[in-house]
C-alpha cells in the first residue's frame, strides 16, 4: 500500500479509463496549476461520484518523479513501486482509501503443517492538507479485522514469532491487531517551494524507522498470500505501540530516527497497548529516480520478545526495490533485503530476501519470493534436544493469478502458489523429508 509522500501528486487512471491530471500541494514543492476536478466544500461528504483512481505516482524535487512513500516514513519506488487506493477530496484535505479481503485456502505440508481456510484484511484511511507556505500534514489510521482468526493466526510452516495463548508461535502466522496504525506527519520546508524539508512523525501505533516498508505494502508482496518466514528480521516492527521520528527529507535521500517502544505486540490483538520509548533506530534511503529505492537501518529493541524479556536485540537491514511500468498495463516489482538479529549478548541470526511481482498486461500476473532465514525459535520447548538451535531454511514460492475489476476502483485477484523447501536433514523426522505446500486465494482489494 502507498502512503503518499511530501511530494506533489500525479494521479494515474485504473487500466482502461482516462483521468485528467491533478496536483496536490505537498511539503516537498508548491503545487503549480493543473486542472483538477472541482473541490467539494469542507462541510460537504466525498463525491463519490468521481471516477476511480488509482493511487498517485509521486513526483518531488525537479528532474520527475523520485519516490513514493510506503508504510510509516519509508520509501518506495516511484514507478510501479506500490499499491493503489482511490482518492478524493474533502474541502482542504486530500482522502485516500484503501483495503483488501483476502480469502485464503492453504496446505501446509508435512507432520508439522497445516490445512485451513481464513480471511485476512485490512481498510486504511489517510488524509493530507498544506497548512500554510511551509507546511504539511498528514493522518493516517489502518486498521485490521485478523484479531477474529483467534491467537494462533494461521498456518505458515518454518514461520516464527510472537505468542498465542502464552506460548511462542511456531509454523504459523500471528494475526495482526486491531490498530494497525494511529499516526501523524507534519513537514516543514525549509525554504517556500523547495524540495527538502525536515518531518515529525509518530503516534500511539506507528512504524519507525527501520527496515524497508512492511511486506503487505510492497507492490513486489502485493500477491503472494502468506507473510513472509523471515517477518520477524525485516519488517516485524511495522506494528509499534508508541513511536516518534524525526527526519530530513529531499527528492534523491532521507535521514531519519526513531525512539519506540521495542517489546512486540502482544496476544491480545483488539486493544491498544501502552506506548513507550525504549528503544531506538536510524536509518537513511537513497532514492536516485523513480525506479529504485535503496535502504540501510538499524536499531536496538528493548526486551521485543515476550518469552526473552531479558533479551535485546540489534537489528540491522538492507534492501534494494526496483520497480518499472511496461506496456499494455504490465510493471515488474521487486524487492531484495538482507537483514541480522543479534540477540544480544551472543547470537546473530541473518536472513535474505527476494520478492518479485510482474503484472504481464491488465490481467495476468506472476510473482514469487525465495527466502533464507538461520531461525532458533523453531523449537520452543525446553525438553526437546533441538531447542535454541539455529537451523538455516530456505523456503521458495511462485504463483499466478488473474485480476479483473468488479465495480468501480474495487477489484479481485484469482490465483494460488507452491512452496517448497530446502532445510537441514536433522528437521526430517519433524518436517518430512521435501515438504510441498499450496495455497488458493481470491483478494479483493481498492485498487487492485
Amino acid at each position: 500500500m502507498l502512503l503518499p509522500s511530501p511530494a506533489a501528486a500525479q494521479m494515474q487512471s485504473m487500466p482502461g479509463q482516462t483521468m485528467p491530471g491533478m496536483a496536490m500541494p505537498t511539503p516537498a514543492q508548491t503545487p503549480t496549476p493543473t486542472p483538477t476536478p472541482a473541490p467539494a466544500p469542507a462541510s460537504a461528504t466525498p463525491d463519490m461520484s468521481m471516477p476511480a483512481m488509482t493511487m498517485p505516482t509521486m513526483t518531488m524535487g525537479v528532474g520527475g518523479d523520485a519516490y513514493q512513500q510506503g508504510s510509516g516514513t519509508a520509501r518506495l519506488p516511484g514507478d510501479e513501486g506500490m499499491m493503489r487506493g482511490y482518492m478524493f477530496r474533502a474541502g482542504d484535505w486530500t482522502l485516500m482509501a484503501h483495503g483488501y479481503a483476502w480469502a485464503t485456502l492453504t496446505h501446509q505440508a508435512g507432520p508439522r503443517g497445516d490445512d485451513d481456510h481464513f480471511i485476512t484484511s485490512m481498510a486504511m484511511l489517510m488524509a493530507d492538507r498544506e497548512a500554510g507556505e511551509r507546511v504539511h500534514l498528514q493522518l493516517k489510521g489502518m486498521m485490521s479485522l485478523d484479531p477474529a482468526l483467534g491467537e494462533r493466526g494461521y498456518p505458515d510452516l518454518f514461520a516464527s514469532g510472537e505468542t498465542a495463548h502464552g506460548v511462542p508461535l511456531v509454523d504459523r502466522q500471528h494475526p495482526h491487531d486491531l490498530f494497525m496504525e494511529l499516526s501523524a506527519r507534519a513537514d516543514y520546508r525549509l525554504a517556500p517551494g523547495g524540495t527538502t524539508s525536515i518531518f515529525l512523525y509518530g503516534g500511539p501505533v506507528a512504524e519507525p524507522a527501520l527496515g524497508p516498508s512492511a511486506f503487505m505494502h510492497r507492490a513486489s508482496a502485493a500477491l503472494l498470500p502468506l507473510a513472509p518466514i523471515s517477518h520477524h528480521w525485516f519488517d516485524s516492527t511495522h506494528i509499534t505501540y508508541g513511536v516518534v521520528t524525526g527526519g530530513l527529507a529531499s527528492a534523491h535521500w532521507q535521514f531519519e530516527s526513531s525512539a519506540f517502544r521495542g517489546r512486540e505486540p502482544d496476544e491480545h490483538r483488539w486493544n491498544i497497548e501502552t506506548p513507550a520509548l525504549d528503544s531506538w533506530s536510524v536509518r537513511a534511503t537513497w532514492t536516485p529516480d523513480p525506479h529504485w529505492a535503496v535502504q540501510a537501518s538499524t536499531g536496538h529493541l528493548h526486551s521485543p520478545e515476550a518469552q526473552e524479556p531479558d533479551a535485546n536485540e540489534q537489528r540491522t537491514t538492507a534492501s534494494v526495490q526496483y520497480a518499472t511500468p511496461q506496456a499494455n498495463g504490465g510493471g515488474l516489482a521487486t524487492t531484495f533485503g538482507w537483514s541480522v538479529k543479534d540477540k544480544l549478548p551472543g547470537r546473530a541470526l541473518t536472513a535474505w530476501l527476494a520478492e518479485a511481482n510482474w503484472n504481464l498486461g491488465r490481467h495476468h500476473s506472476l510473482f514469487g519470493r525465495v527466502e533464507n532465514v538461520d531461525n532458533d525459535e523453531l523449537f520452543p520447548d525446553v525438553t526437546s534436544p533441538l531447542h535454541d538451535r539455529p537451523f538455516r531454511v530456505t523456503k521458495a514460492e511462485g504463483g499466478y493469478a488473474y485480476r479483473l475489476p468488479i465495480a468501480g476502483p474495487v477489484g479481485v485477484a484469482l490465483g494460488g502458489s507452491l512452496a517448497g523447501y530446502i532445510k537441514p536433514a536433522a528437521l526430517d523426522p519433524v518436517y518430512g523429508n521435501a515438504p510441498v505446500s499450496w495455497t488458493l486465494f481470491a483478494k479483493f482489494a481498492v485498487g487492485l
